[in-house]
C-alpha cells in the first residue's frame, strides 16, 4: 500500500512512523499548504513527493490511500474529494465538526466499497479490547451500570507547556478558534471507550457542560477562553443499563487517564489506562461474594495503524469506521444541545 501523509502537523508524525513500520506500506507522498512545515517533514520522514494541495496529489495519483490529519474541520471536505477519486481513506478524528457532515461522508464512503476508518486511539489499548471479549462473551451477565471518565490535567499542569502563553494550547480554548472544548476534542474518545468497552450503543443522553475563569475577562490576546473545560454526561443504553461519562482538563494529578467501569448482575471488568500504563481488573464468579478484584495481564493488539493496514489488503472493513465515528459525533451534537435546551434528548 502507498500512503499519502494530508497535513503534516499534529499527529502527522505519529501516522508517517506507524505506516513506514509495517511490513508492505510505504509513506509516498506528504500534503500541506506550508512549503516549510512540509519539507522538514518529508525530510525528517524520508518521503520523497510532497505537494502543496491535495488537488495536486490527487492529479498525481501515485498512491492508494490517504492519512487524513488535517484540522477537524478540514475532513469533510478532503476526505470526500479522496473517496471520490478512489483513495482509502484513514481520518483523525473526530470524523467531521458535526453529525450532518460526518453521515455525508458516511454516504460517499459506504457508496464506493473503499476502507474508511477513523483513528480512535484508545482502540489501541489491549486491555479494553479484552474487557469487550468479557463482556459480549456474557461473564458478567447482564450490563446494568457503566462509568467512563477522561481526565487530564493540562491546565493545571505544565507537563505540556503552559497554555497562557502558547498558542498551540490556546486554540483549543476558543470557540472562534474551532475548539469544541473538551466535548470536541476529549469527548468522541471517552464515549467510544465506554460504548467499545460495554458492547452497547447510547440512545438517550443529558450533558451539563461548564467554561471556568481561567485569565482576567477570559481572554488571553486574540483568544476568548471560552470553549468548554469540563463536561458530565448521563446517558441510557440500548439495553436499558444507565450510564454516567465525563471528561475535564481541570482533574489535577490526572495527566491523561480514561477509565472504564462495566458492572453486570453476575461480575464486573474495570480499565484504567494512563500514559504510562494500562491495567484491566475483574470480578466474577464468587469473588463477588466478597469483592475479590483481580488483575488480568493482556498482550499488545494490533494497532490502528495495522488494521487500516490489512483492511486495505484484504479489502475486508474494519472498526472504527466512519459510520460509528459519525454515531459517535451524533451524541456530541445531542450533549451540546442538551446543555443549551436543559433536557434530555434521543439519540437517533
Amino acid at each position: 500500500m502507498r500512503m499519502l501523509i494530508l497535513g503534516t502537523g499534529g499527529m502527522a508524525a505519529q501516522h508517517a512512523k506507524h505506516f513506514a513500520a509495517i511490513d508492505g506500506v510505504s509513506v509516498v507522498a506528504g500534503v500541506d499548504t506550508d512549503p516549510t512545515r512540509l519539507e522538514k517533514f518529508n525530510a525528517a520522514h524520508n518521503i520523497p513527493n510532497g505537494f502543496a494541495s491535495l488537488d495536486a496529489a490527487l492529479a498525481w495519483g501515485e498512491f492508494d490511500a490517504v492519512a487524513n490529519v488535517t484540522p477537524d474541520s478540514v475532513h469533510h471536505a478532503t476526505s470526500i474529494a479522496a473517496l471520490k477519486a478512489g483513495k482509502h481513506v484513514f481520518c483523525e478524528k473526530p470524523l467531521a465538526t458535526d453529525a450532518t457532515k460526518a453521515f455525508e461522508m458516511v454516504d460517499v464512503a459506504e457508496k464506493s466499497g473503499l476502507i474508511n476508518m477513523v483513528n480512535l486511539t484508545y482502540r489501541n489499548v489491549a486491555q479494553l479490547q479484552k474487557a469487550r471479549e468479557i463482556v459480549l462473551s456474557g461473564q458478567i451477565g447482564t450490563v446494568r451500570h457503566v462509568e467512563a471518565s477522561y481526565l487530564q490535567s493540562w491546565l493545571v499542569s505544565k507537563a505540556w507547556g503552559d497554555w497562557r502563553t502558547e498558542s498551540q494550547w490556546l486554540w483549543r480554548l476558543s470557540k472562534k478558534h474551532g475548539s469544541n472544548g473538551v466535548l470536541g476534542d476529549i469527548g468522541v474518545h471517552i464515549l467510544d471507550f465506554a460504548s467499545y468497552g460495554s458492547g452497547l450503543d447510547i440512545d438517550h443522553v443529558f450533558a451539563r457542560l461548564k467554561t471556568f475563569d481561567k485569565a482576567p475577562g477570559n481572554k488571553i490576546g486574540e483568544y476568548d477562553l471560552d470553549a468548554n473545560d469540563s463536561f458530565t454526561m448521563a446517558v441510557d443504553f440500548d439495553n436499558g443499563a444507565l450510564g454516567v461519562i465525563h471528561a475535564s482538563r481541570w482533574a489535577t494529578g490526572h495527566m491523561n487517564e480514561l477509565r472504564l467501569r462495566v458492572y453486570g448482575d453476575k461480575g464486573s471488568v474495570e480499565v484504567q489506562h494512563r500514559h504510562d500504563w494500562s491495567k484491566l481488573r475483574v470480578v466474577m464468579g464468587e469473588d463477588i461474594e466478597n469483592g475479590t478484584w483481580k488483575e488480568i495481564e493482556v498482550p499488545p493488539v494490533p494497532t490502528n495503524y495495522q488494521r487500516f493496514a490489512e483492511a486495505v489488503r484484504t479489502g475486508v472493513m474494519q472498526e472504527p469506521s466512519f459510520r460509528h465515528a459519525a454515531e459517535l459525533q451524533r451524541v456530541l451534537d445531542l450533549a451540546t444541545v442538551s446543555e443549551l435546551e436543559r433536557k434530555e434528548l434521543t439519540v437517533g
